[in-house]
């Protein structure tokens, strides 16, 4: 008996996370929403705290494993655990609820970022927020029944977050995993490792920025000082076009999010970004410009 793989269904939950890409209804609150956390978190200190772009590392998923682990280590034990375990569970809602705070604060101003750009992320990213939510109102009226001494009120609302995170962390898996929300967007790249051509060398006015391709690859070149610098042209945050963007203090500048890439090594100077750009050598040979890793 043979099975034909290309009309095989996809798993139901994949295919209720597609509805749910599908609401236009979601894009005028969640675009009003996303606008005033991009107004309250400008780009800056806090903003990047936030990110995970001192970290080298999106701080939103690890952020996220301290309320999931706390609330399941409660669940775990308003399931299996014995009269005297009541108030470990207890303290372990307790904080779950303040470690959802600065969570949810996180990953806000990460999917504010990806409003504009992608329709998809926008929906589901408001319904993940929602649903988050919703389990934080439920921990938090379990926590409240357990500390007035219904415990049994207080381990049946647990239940009910429990239902509630997890179908918050499957959109937020789905974020991550199928919209590629918080990975670096340069990660699959191949950079080429030999002298690949770019661009004419007049093609490159003093302070400009020039789009080419290297060995397959789209890098943007920039010249400052008379000095010759090329960057990975998709922004490592959310793939913003660095060649639009700007100059600034030997950085480009993203013209998406506003993240700072310093031209001599691709590091970050301001995220968002929490991943630098593959950074390439530059040269001019016989009125061409060219390029090649610097791996």
């Amino acid at each position: 008996m043979s099975v034909d793989a290309g009309t095989s269904p996809r798993p139901a939950a994949h295919r209720l996370a597609g509805l749910v890409e599908q609401i236009t209804a979601l894009d005028g609150p969640a675009e009003a929403v996303a606008g005033a956390v991009r107004g309250i978190i400008k780009p800056g200190r806090v903003k990047d705290a936030l990110s995970g772009s001192w970290l080298g590392h999106a701080l939103h998923p690890l952020l996220t494993d301290v309320p999931i682990g706390a609330w399941t280590s409660a669940t775990l034990l308003d399931a299996f655990g014995r009269d005297a375990d009541r108030p470990a569970a207890t303290r372990l809602v307790a904080v779950g609820i303040g470690a959802a705070v600065p969570t949810a604060v996180s990953g806000m101003t990460d999917w504010s970022d990806t409003t504009l750009s992608d329709p998809s992320v926008r929906r589901v990213g408001a319904v993940h927020a929602v649903v988050n939510v919703t389990a934080l109102c439920f921990y938090s009226a379990s926590w409240w029944a357990r500390r007035s001494g219904d415990h049994r009120r207080g381990t049946r609302l647990g239940f009910a977050g429990a239902a509630a995170l997890g179908a918050g962390g499957f959109l937020g898996g789905h974020l991550s995993y199928g919209r590629g929300v918080g990975v670096d967007q340069t990660v699959f790249e191949q950079p080429t490792q030999d002298w690949a051509d770019v661009a004419a060398d007049a093609d490159l006015l003093e302070g400009g920025l020039h789009a080419g391709s290297a060995g397959g690859e789209d890098v943007v070149v920039a010249r400052v000082g008379g000095e010759l610098f090329a960057l990975a042209d998709r922004c490592s945050h959310r793939g913003g076009p660095l060649h639009e963007g700007k100059l600034l203090d030997g950085c480009v500048e993203c013209p998406w999010h506003a993240t700072r890439f310093r031209l001599s090594d691709g590091s970050v100077e301001r995220g968002p970004a929490a991943y630098p750009q593959p950074a390439y050598e530059a040269r001019v040979r016989d009125g061409r410009i060219e390029v090649r890793s610097k791996g």
